[in-house]
Parts: C-alpha cells; sequence; structure tokens
C-alpha cells in the first residue's frame, strides 16, 4: 500500500473512527484502525466489537492495500504533523508502515489484520430514511436516560419505534424515564422497533452535527443496526430482553400541575444543589404562590432560595436526585416547564408546556421529616 492525502481530513477522520477503538488488552486487533487504499480512497475502519465506524479520505493512491495499525498512536501521530500532506507506505519486510510528512518520518509496527473483525454490510433495498435533524433532536434528549450499568444491559439501550410518520425513542434507568414522540414530514416507507445502545445513538447524534446531513439511513439485521450518515456509516449490536413497558410506568393523572418559569426553576435547581452533596436530595416545598427549594449535606452546609409559583391546594414537600431533576428540566424545551405532582412518594412529571412531545418522569427520594 502506497498513498498521499490531506493531514487535515485524515486527523479529521481519525479522530472519529477512533472513538470506536477498544481500550481493552483482550483482542489486540480491537486497538487498531484498519487502512484500505483503493481507487482514490483511504478507508479507515474502528470497531471494538459492539461499537463500529467507518468513514473515507480522498487520497491518490499509487499502490492499493490493507494494513492494521494502533489506532490511538495513528491518531496521535497523525495530528502531531506540521505538512499539510502526509504519505503513508507499507513496508513487507520491516512489517511496519512508513508516515512520512514534511521533514518527518514515524515508523509503526502493524497489527495483525486477519484478527480484525469484519463489519455488517446493510442491504440497501431494506434500508428506511430519517431526518438528521430529528434523529438528532431526539437522542439528545432521551439518551441521557439510559442506564450506564452493565449488570442491567437492558436499560443501556434507547428503544426506537418508528411507522408510517412517527418516531418515538424512550430509555429509563429505573430512576428516570424519558419519552420523546416527533412527527416526521415523510413517511418512513417501513417499521423499526429495536433496543439501540445509548452510547451508538449517542455517537451517531456526535456524527450527524459534525456531518451537517439533511437525512440519515438506517438498516436493521439481525443482531445489528447500521446508520449511513454523510461519509461515516456506524454499526452497533442491538441489545436483547424485553424493554419495560413504558406506557404502564405513567401515570394517568395528577393532583398538581405547576407551571414554573423554565430559566429561574434551572438556575435555582442549579445553585441550590451545590449544597446537595453525597446523595443528598433537592427538596422542592410548594405552598400556594411558591416554591421552595432546599438542600442540606451533613457537617458540609445548607441552602435555600425561594421563587413564585402558581401552585394551589395543600403544601405539598418531594425530593428529588438533583442530577436528574436539573438533566430534566434542561431537556423540556419553551420558557415554562409544567412539572405534575401527584404525591411525595409517586413520581414527578417534566414536560414543554406547549410545543413538541417530551415527557420526562423522575422518581422522587423519600424525605426524612
Amino acid at each position: 500500500m502506497k498513498l498521499t492525502t490531506n493531514r487535515e481530513e485524515l486527523v479529521s477522520k481519525l479522530s472519529t473512527v477512533s472513538r470506536a477503538v477498544s481500550t481493552r488488552g483482550a483482542i489486540q486487533a480491537l486497538s487498531g484502525v484498519l487502512l484500505s487504499a483503493a481507487e482514490g480512497r483511504l478507508t479507515l475502519t474502528a470497531t471494538d466489537n459492539d461499537l463500529g465506524l467507518q468513514t473515507t479520505v480522498d487520497a491518490e493512491v499509487a499502490s492499493e492495500g490493507t494494513v492494521l495499525l494502533p489506532g490511538r498512536l495513528l491518531a496521535e501521530v497523525t495530528r502531531s504533523l506540521a505538512d499539510p500532506k502526509v504519505e503513508i507506505e507499507t513496508r513487507e519486510a520491516e512489517h511496519d508502515v512508513e508516515i512520512r510528512s514534511g521533514s518527518s518520518s514515524f515508523h509503526l509496527r502493524v497489527l495483525a489484520a486477519e484478527d480484525f473483525p469484519k463489519l455488517p454490510s446493510a442491504a440497501e433495498e431494506t434500508g428506511l430514511t430519517i431526518p438528521a435533524k430529528a434523529l438528532e433532536a431526539s437522542i439528545d434528549l432521551v439518551a441521557r436516560a439510559a442506564s450506564r450499568d452493565d449488570m442491567r444491559p437492558v436499560l443501556t439501550g434507547v428503544l426506537v419505534s418508528a411507522a408510517g410518520k412517527e418516531m418515538t425513542m424512550v430509555a429509563t434507568d429505573s430512576y428516570r424515564l424519558a419519552v420523546k414522540r416527533t412527527e416526521l414530514e415523510n413517511e418512513l416507507g417501513g417499521e423499526i422497533e429495536a433496543n439501540i445502545p445509548a452510547r451508538a445513538l449517542r455517537e451517531l447524534s456526535r456524527i450527524l452535527a459534525a456531518e451537517g446531513v439533511d437525512q440519515a439511513r438506517i438498516w436493521l439485521l439481525t443482531n445489528q443496526a447500521v446508520f449511513e450518515a454523510g461519509s461515516i456509516t456506524l454499526t452497533t449490536r442491538l441489545i436483547d430482553g424485553q424493554f419495560p413497558n413504558f406506557r404502564q410506568l405513567l401515570p394517568e393523572s395528577y393532583e398538581h400541575d405547576v407551571r414554573l418559569p423554565r430559566p429561574e426553576f434551572l438556575d435555582v435547581a442549579r445553585r441550590v444543589s451545590q449544597l446537595a452533596q453525597r446523595n443528598a436530595p433537592l427538596r422542592l416545598s410548594f405552598r400556594p404562590g411558591e416554591l421552595t427549594v432546599a438542600a442540606e449535606t451533613p457537617d458540609v452546609g445548607d441552602a435555600t432560595e425561594t421563587m413564585p409559583a402558581a401552585f394551589e391546594g395543600e403544601p405539598l414537600e418531594i425530593g428529588f436526585n438533583p442530577e436528574f431533576l436539573k438533566e430534566g428540566i434542561e431537556s423540556v424545551s419553551g420558557d415554562e416547564v409544567l412539572l405534575r405532582l401527584i404525591s411525595p412518594l409517586r413520581p414527578g412529571l417534566l414536560e414543554p408546556v406547549e410545543g413538541e412531545d417530551f415527557r420526562y418522569l423522575v422518581m422522587p427520594i423519600r424525605l426524612n421529616v
């Protein structure tokens, strides 16, 4: 293999695919980036067996070939180069690859390319097209509610359902639940229902933002999903197991609907939660016309702040995990947020007063009187 390519583009594309490079040492090949040169393009591929990323870079290919190089080191080396052009050439006898740029020269030992897994390929006729903005917006709102605990793998994913002109994403870590329903402009021409790892969707959202594309394509294969966004292809394993019935988790009615100015509510929650340390709850005390937000951590200190609130009825006091509450308020769009409550021991719901169809359910924390 011998080629010349643009350093800036190579650095950009390597930084993307390197996010799929494995940091575990079990299989050395998974720590590498596969370089394949052919027909005026250099294809870069990385996978940790759960997430796979592939993209291409324009190149002047003098001789075709494939080589596997240490991913992190390759990215660091190319990032450090000063000349706008990079030459990459395999040296068969030395079992390495020479990287030249300006007066710089590096030799990187190759990894065993035969141990590198082949990424699943998409079947063009079964792919569905989804607007990139709708996909990115839904992921950003919902994926944060997915669990990061591998002991319950089914909760580490986002349930993605789409058919006709409707797409719904759901995620829960059993302490909170986020549901986003989106009306699409055009018919999908097919159906999707899969539990997709939240990590893969967060990566897809990052790619959609970076690529600036209008649409993304998705293929559901056996135990795999393939996404195509611009010049980047993302593959991910699907999560097995029964996703919770989220509709059963959402209460049918609430005792109190409190409209709050979202920016002020968020600022108050952020300020007061500084004193909610060591798993201390954020305490919300409602009285007619006002809300008092309080937090206390023994041996550290306490904080309180009162703000106007359109609350009526008997006083109500409820506690929430500070981070979960703040993320819920952040996720709601608009100038106002609707906080729906039942009792101190029942979950609270955050949703927009108007506009998009988004619901964020958060479990309360039992307060010590």
